[in-house]
């Protein structure tokens, strides 16, 4: 009660007229961050609802802790069994000085030890991603007036999940940046924009900074030690290649093997998919539409089938736990903002999704994961899918009344 009345006491000098007037923006960011905010609807209609904008990012935040504490554990295996290979006397940098200082051995088999190592690496490039584009989410909303929106509390974590472990922290701050940018504020804010502004900020390193978003030595930082992912061993020589590779579709399905921080475990995504299926946040059309198109186009692969490209033979269950392909449908697809508004349009929304996935990677072998690429192409086509939507419906009531 002493914080909430403070706030009241203080909150006339950040309002209109008041000495500290053009800091409202950053005071109310404070504010209904602690607190709901207090602005209620002066003039009718009135919606009453528990749910408001703080709750819904508040609940895909929380929705992301399983996958958070598996890009924590999964990096510091992938780190710690690259530094026994190739040897603790190689291995450098502030990581390796902290650990040492703190006793914590490089032992992929200490639970502890993966956990610490992980989070060495991981909150580094979120506390990045949140000053860098808190920063400028600030400047936006101080310009133009308006209140500093929690959506970037999603943005940000996302963002994070989906970096590799050994992305530079300029790079990590340069992304994001250009996502909240171009991404979204270019359009008006959140709400506004239609395309992922995380999504945005990686493909744009992907292609401006290829050599620290692909290839076989950024996914685990180690000084002389590169590995493939088990998306580019499949396009390379079929996912039959991936047992020999020491990788099962267990270990996919788990979690334990190289990708991006939080991309890779099924079960944490699932996890959370279950969660905002609960809280009703996620709309199960998308997921319905995405599972069937990528279901019914990567099984049409297997029966065409081919001698030259191995990804054809690729069956969906594998599709399904590679790559970002779980972490993309959990919390990509079911954005409110990027997604279909309409329930027929949300099945088409999803299953164009799961077509583009499966064609980008079996088809073009440049770019072996697909899932990124396939949002982005959607995002752009959800008014246009809705706009048909509702035009047909409006003309079949419109034969109904003839």
């Amino acid at each position: 009660m002493g914080l909430r009345k403070y706030l009241d006491n203080i909150t006339p000098h950040f309002e209109k007229g008041g000495k500290y007037e053009k800091y409202y923006t950053m005071f109310e960011m404070v504010e209904t961050l602690l607190y709901t905010r207090k602005q209620v609807t002066q003039a009718a209609p009135h919606a009453r609802d528990y749910i408001d904008l703080k709750r819904v990012m508040t609940y895909v935040v929380l929705a992301t802790i399983p996958c958070i504490i598996m890009a924590l554990y999964n990096t510091g295996l992938q780190t710690n069994q690259a530094i026994q290979l190739v040897g603790a006397e190689n291995a450098s940098g502030w990581r390796v000085w902290m650990l040492t200082l703190l006793h914590i051995p490089f032992n992929p088999n200490n639970i502890f030890a993966n956990l610490i190592h992980g989070a060495f690496y991981f909150f580094p490039i979120y506390i990045v991603t949140l000053a860098a584009g808190g920063i400028f989410e600030v400047i936006f909303a101080t310009v133009r007036k308006h209140d500093v929106n929690e959506g970037f509390l999603v943005t940000s974590m996302l963002y994070s999940l989906i970096m590799p472990a050994s992305t530079p922290l300029w790079q990590v701050a340069l992304g994001i940046i250009f996502g909240v940018v171009i991404g979204k504020e270019v359009f008006g804010g959140t709400g506004k924009n239609f395309l992922n502004p995380a999504l945005v900020g990686r493909a744009f390193l992907y292609f401006a900074y290829p050599a620290n978003m692909s290839g076989d030595s950024v996914w685990v930082a180690v000084n002389g030690y590169s590995g493939a992912t088990a998306l580019s061993i499949s396009a390379q020589d079929g996912h039959q290649a991936l047992a020999a590779a020491n990788v099962s579709w267990m270990d996919a399905f788990v979690g334990t093997i190289q990708g991006s921080l939080g991309e890779t475990s099924v079960i944490a995504c699932m996890l959370g998919l279950c969660f905002l299926l609960y809280t009703r946040i996620a709309n199960w059309r998308l997921i319905v539409g995405c599972l069937g198109g990528m279901i019914i186009f990567s099984s049409l692969f297997n029966l065409i089938g081919s001698t030259s490209n191995p990804m054809f033979a690729m069956p969906w269950y594998w599709h399904l736990v590679l790559g970002g392909y779980a972490f993309g449908l959990v919390f990509m697809v079911t954005e409110p903002v990027t997604a279909a508004m309409t329930n027929p349009g949300r099945y088409i929304y999803g299953a164009l999704i799961g077509f583009m996935v499966v064609m980008i990677r079996v088809v073009n072998p440049a770019f072996p994961e697909g899932m990124m690429l396939a949002i982005l192409f959607s995002n752009i086509f959800a008014p246009l899918i809705d706009y048909f939507v509702v035009q047909a419906n409006i003309k079949r009531r419109a034969r109904k009344h003839v």
